[in-house]
C-alpha cells in the first residue's frame, strides 16, 4: 500500500512552501512587474523623470529593423547551439555508455566544462580564434584560410555557437548518460540477437525510450540559448560585427544600459519574456505528444 504524507492543517504546509514563494515573488514576479510597468514609460537617463507613452515603446521597436533583425539572429543562434550541444551531448552519451574500462574518469572529464561559466567559456574561445594571437586561428592561417570573425559576420557567429554549445554539452551529456542507463539492457540486447545493427536499435528503441530527456533538454537549451548566452556574447563580439550576433537579450542590454533608452529596452525585455513563454507552451503543446513515458 502506497503511503502518503498528510498535514493536519494548512498551517505547515504553507510554511514549508514560503521559501519558494517568497525567492520566486522577488526574482521574478518583482522584475518582471516592474519590466512591464516601465516599458509604458521614457524615463530619463538619470532617472529623475519620466513620461508616460502608453504603447509608444513598443510601436518603436517593431518598426526599428535592427530590433526586427535580431529575432532572426536569435532564431539562428537558439537553433544552432540546441542542436550542436544535444547532438555532441547524446553521441558523447552513447560511446560513454559503451565504455567498461575507465568508464569513471572519461565521465568525469565530460563534465568539466559545465562548471566553467559562460563569461569565462567565451574569453577561452576567443583567445583560442584570436585572429593575431589565437592558436586555432594560427593552424587556419597555416592551411590558407584567414580566419577573423572581427569582421566576418559568419565567424562571429559560428564562433559564438560553438562556444556556447561547447559550454552547455556537459550538461546534455549527464542527463541523456542516465537516460540512456535506465533503458532495460534485455530490450538492446534481444534485438541485437534478432540482427539488428546498433544504429537500427538506437533509432527504433533506444532514441524513443530516451524522448522524455530528450523533451526536457529541448526545453531548457532553448531557454539557456536565449537568456544564458549573454556572457559569451559580450566577452566575444559584443554583439557585432554589424550586429550581426546581437541577439535579443544582448540588444535588451545594449540599449538599455550602454544606449540609455531605458524604456525601449524594458518593452524589449517584455517582448523576449513572452516570446519564450510561447515557444515553451508550442513545444509541450506540440512536441510533447511525441513523447513517450
Amino acid at each position: 500500500m502506497e503511503k502518503r504524507v498528510t498535514f493536519k492543517g494548512w498551517l505547515l504546509p504553507l510554511l514549508l512552501i514560503t521559501p519558494q514563494v517568497v525567492v520566486t515573488a522577488v526574482f521574478f514576479f518583482w522584475p518582471a512587474g516592474q519590466a512591464i510597468y516601465q516599458s509604458a514609460f521614457i524615463p530619463d537617463p538619470f532617472g529623475l523623470k519620466s513620461q508616460f507613452v502608453g504603447w509608444g515603446n513598443f510601436q518603436f521597436i517593431f518598426t526599428d529593423p535592427y530590433y526586427l533583425a535580431s529575432f532572426k539572429t536569435t532564431a539562428i543562434f537558439s537553433l544552432s547551439v540546441t542542436i550542436v550541444s544535444m547532438g555532441v551531448a547524446l553521441w558523447l552519451a552513447l560511446m560513454a555508455d559503451r565504455i567498461i574500462k575507465g568508464a569513471a574518469t572519461y565521465r568525469t572529464l565530460l563534465i568539466w566544462p559545465y562548471a566553467v561559466a559562460p563569461a569565462i567559456a567565451g574569453v577561452l574561445w576567443l583567445f583560442m580564434f584570436n585572429p593575431r594571437i589565437g592558436v586555432v586561428s594560427w593552424y587556419l592561417d597555416k592551411i590558407g584560410y584567414d580566419w577573423n570573425h572581427v569582421l566576418n559576420s559568419n565567424e562571429a557567429m559560428l564562433l559564438v555557437v560553438l562556444a556556447s554549445a561547447w559550454s552547455r554539452i556537459s550538461y546534455n551529456f549527464l542527463f541523456f548518460l542516465a537516460g540512456l542507463q535506465s533503458i532495460p539492457k534485455s530490450l538492446v540486447e534481444a534485438a541485437a540477437m534478432d540482427g539488428a545493427g546498433f544504429w537500427y536499435r538506437f533509432r527504433t528503441i533506444v532514441f524513443p525510450l530516451l524522448s522524455p530527456t530528450t523533451f526536457f533538454l529541448l526545453v531548457v537549451n532553448i531557454v539557456y540559448a536565449f537568456f544564458e548566452t549573454f556572457g559569451v556574447i559580450h566577452t566575444i563580439t559584443a554583439g557585432g560585427p554589424q550586429q550581426a550576433t546581437n541577439i535579443m537579450v544582448y540588444k535588451v542590454y545594449s540599449d538599455g544600459f550602454v544606449g540609455q533608452d531605458l524604456g525601449s529596452s524594458a518593452a524589449q525585455s517584455v517582448v523576449l519574456l513572452f516570446v519564450v513563454g510561447l515557444l515553451t507552451i508550442l513545444q509541450f503543446r506540440y512536441i510533447e505528444k511525441k513523447v513517450h513515458y
